[in-house]
């Protein structure tokens, strides 16, 4: 990998939400690679390098977010941190809040838990979520709570939290209700709102709720939305709740 340039360990530092000896957490800009970008493209993961040790040693993501969702994402500084965030991941006591856009409007019933099994299917380069029979050979179980925080015509403002963490999960999820997140093009997504474009995939991941590997004390970490997913909720007239 070639080395940062000066206005990218800025930019990285400036994502800075939480920091100590053991954890590092950023809330991650839309349209930026988690890990695995193709060709040169410089990935959230390789621009970890700029909170590296003396000794090389640099945080290690300990999950993942698609390219076009913003907010907060974790890393490890230790061994003993990412093994901790691991289990706890694993054992599903890490609580993840998402934020997303939804059209047509608020699903019935307005609050719940999609529980729709899913598997993974490949089209060229490309791979997809899809929704199946629990019975498939492929099948995934998974499950997601929601619920409605605010709608307009046409639109409504969903907090969701994944109880799995299968790709694509809460994506997939709401396409099944009916009600697909905005600029998602790959599950069916509104690529208009209003009459004017929505320039992502808008969905932000706003808390992480979990428990310090060192002191065990439960930890609540939170990212606001950007620019672009509040000014698409102020267009719709959508007040922004906390989660």
């Amino acid at each position: 990998m070639r080395a940062l340039t000066d206005a990218e360990v800025d930019a990285v530092r400036s994502w800075v939400i939480f920091e100590d000896g053991a954890l590092l957490a950023l809330n991650k800009p839309a349209g930026l690679s988690v890990q695995g970008g193709r060709g040169q493209v410089t990935t959230l993961d390789d621009m970890l390098v700029a909170f590296a040790r003396s000794n090389g040693k640099r945080p290690h993501l300990v999950h993942r977010l698609d390219r076009d969702t913003s907010g907060v994402i974790l890393a490890a500084k230790t061994k003993p941190a990412a093994g901790n965030l691991g289990k706890q991941i694993m054992a599903r006591r890490v609580k993840k809040t998402y934020l997303a856009l939804a059209a047509p409007g608020a699903p019935e019933p307005r609050a719940g838990i999609i529980e729709a099994p899913m598997r993974r299917v490949e089209q060229g380069r490309e791979a997809y979520m899809r929704v199946c029979e629990a019975e498939h050979p492929d099948a995934e179980a998974a499950a997601t709570r929601y619920r409605t925080l605010a709608e307009a015509p046409g639109v409504a403002l969903m907090e969701m939290s994944p109880v799995t963490g299968r790709m694509h999960q809460i994506r997939v999820h709401l396409a099944h209700l009916g009600r697909p997140i905005l600029g998602d093009a790959r599950y069916g997504g509104a690529l208009m709102l209003g009459g004017a474009p929505v320039p992502r995939l808008m969905l932000h991941a706003a808390a992480l709720e979990f428990r310090h590997p060192d002191s065990g004390k439960m930890l609540r970490l939170t990212a606001d939305p950007p620019q672009d997913f509040a000014s698409l909720c102020e267009r719709a007239g959508l007040a922004i709740t906390a989660p």
